[in-house]
């Protein structure tokens, strides 16, 4: 049985949490040159790109600052051109996607039933 849009939700937020301690304490550099932390990253962000197509669309509809096609093509781009990663555009993804994504997730969690 695939997962239901709570489930969903909340691999999103645990995988934001995830990137968040594993990133903590790491400049740019270091996470460029850490290619096991690269890659952890790249395997949550994948999660993320893939909880994320499935949720429907009244509910990303209603989040306009969110790029939802360039999350779904990040997780295409992660898995069939993994040999080209760009760890400049993941870092971008962590600094300016994850807070606008979690606060969607957290707001969408409430009231859903599992």
């Amino acid at each position: 049985m695939p997962p239901t849009t709570v489930e969903r939700i909340t691999h999103i937020v645990e995988a934001i949490a995830s990137i968040r301690r594993a990133v903590t304490g790491h400049t740019f550099q270091s996470f460029t040159e850490d290619e096991t932390l690269r890659r952890a990253v790249e395997r949550l962000l994948e999660i993320i790109s893939e909880a994320s197509r499935h949720l429907p669309d009244h509910m990303k509809d209603s989040e306009l600052a969110i790029n939802w096609r360039r999350l779904a093509d990040l997780g295409n781009w992660l898995r069939h051109a993994y040999h080209r990663t760009d760890a400049g555009l993941l870092w971008v993804m962590i600094e300016n996607e994850l807070d606008p994504l979690e606060t969607f997730a957290l707001r969408h969690t409430r009231g859903l039933e599992r």
